[in-house]
């Protein structure tokens, strides 16, 4: 157990830490060090900051997984973060320099999850609530649906503006899992990601919300990413 890397598990937008709930416990019971910062959704500076901190709190090597916006936090946080040592993509966004969440999603056909998005009066981004499951993981059951609705953090607008200052996927070992039923980003969008980052890849028939949906591939791609370090 001395030996294993630990594992960050960062959420994206309209998500928070609770997302990962499935994966943690089967990282855990195989010994690895898991924890899942909350990120304030503020600015890709400030979400890229609490990874810095929580990551600064672990001693040894960490693997940083990012789900949908989460991808963008770790590319900027991984050459701040204390002992990165990879990066680990769930249907995530992984911008390039000079490239934001905006750019990569006017690349082909809109996602049609996108129609459901309205912002409030404070600059936030939300999902219709009686849309959230059809948008963001139509294979979740009922119930988990209607809770992830229910608690569904806003995003500032400005994050899918917001450009990474530095690209940490050019400079550690990439993975990344593609979800070909996604309508939130395109899943051709998800793998050039993939395929620019050389990212050793899979994919499965998961809505946006695979980390919820398929905890146990997901878990499993993660662990297997962890060995490879």
């Amino acid at each position: 157990m001395a030996n294993k890397v630990n594992i960050v598990l960062v959420h994206g937008a309209w998500g928070e830490s609770m997302h990962w709930n499935k994966v943690i416990p089967l990282l855990t019971a195989q010994g690895y060090t898991v924890v899942a910062p909350q990120c304030p959704l503020t600015s890709l500076a400030d979400d890229a900051e609490s990874v810095h901190r929580m990551a600064g709190q672990l001693e040894g090597k960490s693997l940083l997984v990012g789900h949908s916006y989460g991808g963008a936090i770790i590319t900027e946080a991984a050459a701040k973060a204390p002992g990165t040592a990879g990066l680990v993509y769930i249907a995530a966004f992984a911008p390039d320099e000079s490239e934001n969440l905006a750019a990569l999603l006017q690349r082909g056909q809109p996602a049609p999850g996108g129609a459901n998005i309205y912002p409030d009066q404070y600059g936030f981004l939300w999902i219709k609530r009686d849309k959230f499951g059809e948008s963001f993981c139509q294979d979740a059951s009922p119930d988990d649906a209607t809770v992830m609705a229910a608690t569904q953090k806003p995003i500032a607008g400005r994050c899918f503006e917001d450009k990474p200052s530095t690209i940490g996927w050019k400079n550690f070992p990439v993975w990344y899992q593609v979800s070909e039923n996604d309508r939130m980003i395109p899943p051709d969008t998800q793998r050039f990601m993939a395929d620019r980052m050389k990212a050793q890849t899979i994919s499965l028939a998961a809505s946006h919300a695979s980390l919820a949906t398929h905890p146990k591939e997901i878990a499993s791609f993660i662990s297997k990413a962890a060995e490879g370090i």
